[in-house]
């Protein structure tokens, strides 16, 4: 499943912290915005994440859950749409 990650985070250390967390779950496609591939376990794993780096009272940070059925209808101007990474690598 498709998660997309926004965030506003007015602390560059914490902005920081975050933006290097979700580097290890998927592509920064914006400044503040990632898609990350994820299964439901690795969600909610991101999501514990997340929560230990942010501060609820300043910060502001967003994850959308996009369903496979839903990829046809996204639309992309400059860039291609999201696509999950390959299962395998061949070194």
């Amino acid at each position: 499943m498709l998660v997309l990650v926004v965030y506003d985070i007015p602390n560059n250390k914490r902005r920081t912290k975050l933006a290097n967390c979700l580097e290890g779950y998927g592509r920064r496609v914006q400044y503040s915005v990632f898609e990350c591939f994820l299964s439901l376990s690795e969600m909610r794993n991101l999501h514990k994440a997340l929560q230990k780096l942010v501060n609820e009272q300043e910060d502001n940070v967003r994850l959308y859950w996009i369903t496979q059925d839903a990829f046809s209808r996204i639309l992309t101007i400059g860039s291609p749409k999201p696509e999950p990474p390959p299962n395998y690598y061949i070194i």
